[in-house]
């Protein structure tokens, strides 16, 4: 066997391997978090967006950190901003085609509004061309403020309506609690290992076919930090969990700035030129489009889904026109 059959060999091995873990890893992670909603008394969309969008969200804390660390700011703010367009134009349209999400307008209409805002000041502390220090802190602190209120409001919710119409009934809590946190904890590194597999697997491919490095970072990196969610967000939505679907991607996309850049730019300050207009408003605009979306029958329906993912295939279209280009 000479040394390319190896290579494509090992590399098929790689994605079909994280496949596989992507999978299962995500079916562990909705189990446990959906009943740890059932114990503690809140709804799966908070769980979404609290435990399962941080820990969704992990691939993103440690390219971003390790970048910034290294004077990065670039791959840093990309890793973000990529994974944020990642995560609503393709993961939450490949979601909603295979299953309509409905929606709960009370909550997550106002985490939505919170996903714009905090997209707005990122966008409005790049206007220097930097994140500092400071602004780092303020990121973090607002996202302290940010899950304490949402907590708060959804434990007072469950409190004052009847708990069971919440439920989904197949889910069963006479298993101890120390098993849904293993199901929660081995479901997040199974994601995060299964990601990285399939990351490795296809730069592997990308490079056997000439594609250049900086496509790769801008795609199949920020592609490869979004699996855990995209896997998440598919078994949530086959599993009829559509609440921890969409909880996630919007609680990701919080944590991805709030968090990641926060703790980033708190360790580093971020400097770079490198992220342009276009990227920047394709991210807000999805922010935006799907609140029209939502408030439409209260759900996103298949039809929409398919719109949301034609635009991610056309984002990254352009960025495989236009980069070549400019090199």
């Amino acid at each position: 066997m000479d040394s390319e059959t190896l290579q494509i060999l090992i590399s098929a091995l790689l994605i079909i391997g994280g496949t596989v873990m992507l999978y299962f890893g995500a079916e562990g992670l909705v189990t446990g978090s959906s009943s740890v909603a059932v114990r503690a008394g809140i709804t799966p969309f908070v769980i979404g967006i609290t435990i399962v969008g941080f820990g969704t969200s992990s691939p993103e804390l440690v390219v971003s950190v390790t970048a910034a660390l290294k004077g990065n700011g670039g791959i840093s703010l990309g890793n973000v901003i990529g994974s944020n367009i990642c995560n609503i134009a393709l993961i939450l349209g490949l979601s909603a085609i295979i299953r309509p999400i409905n929606v709960e307008m009370k909550s997550m209409s106002r985490d939505m509004f919170i996903m714009i805002a905090v997209s707005l000041l990122l966008i409005i502390f790049l206007l220097d061309g930097q994140i500092s220090r400071l602004e780092g802190v303020i990121f973090f602190v607002l996202l302290m403020v940010f899950l304490s209120v949402t907590v708060h409001l959804s434990r007072k919710v469950i409190k004052n309506n009847n708990k069971e119409q919440n439920l989904d009934h197949h889910i069963k809590i006479s298993r101890p609690i120390w098993l849904d946190i293993l199901f929660i904890l081995g479901g997040l590194g199974i994601l995060i290992v299964g990601a990285d597999f399939f990351l490795k697997g296809s730069i592997k491919v990308a490079n056997m076919f000439g594609i250049p490095d900086v496509i790769i970072g801008l795609t199949l990196v920020a592609l490869g930090t979004s699996l855990p969610e995209l896997a998440t967000s598919v078994v949530a939505s086959i599993k009829k969990q559509s609440d921890i679907s969409l909880g996630n991607i919007i609680g990701s996309n919080i944590f991805n700035i709030l968090c990641i850049i926060g703790i980033a730019s708190m360790l580093s300050p971020i400097s770079t030129n490198e992220i342009s207009p276009i990227d920047l408003s394709v991210m807000i605009g999805l922010s935006l489009v799907i609140v029209p979306m939502s408030l439409s029958r209260r759900r996103i329906s298949r039809i929409e889904g398919f719109i949301l993912l034609m635009v991610y295939i056309a984002y990254m279209s352009y960025l495989t026109i236009s980069i070549p280009a400019n090199n």
